[in-house]
């Protein structure tokens, strides 16, 4: 049986915890910090949850996950 391949894209941008749920970073905290405010830096630090609407999607992306 031949091995199934991860979806590379998915798996840099996602990540499954040990509970199972998707793990996600938040948009915006790439570049153009300097005109968002201290607060807002602070929030898009961690991470978030993918909804569970989605989460069904993305474990297909991620067989290995």
């Amino acid at each position: 049986m031949p091995k199934m391949k991860t979806n590379k894209a998915a798996s840099k941008r996602f990540k499954i915890t040990g509970t199972g749920r998707v793990r996600r970073p938040k948009s915006g905290g790439q570049h153009c910090l300097s005109g968002k405010g201290r607060k807002q830096r602070r929030r898009l630090r961690d991470n978030d949850m993918v909804a569970p609407e989605l989460e069904h999607r993305i474990k297909l992306l991620l067989p290995y996950g």
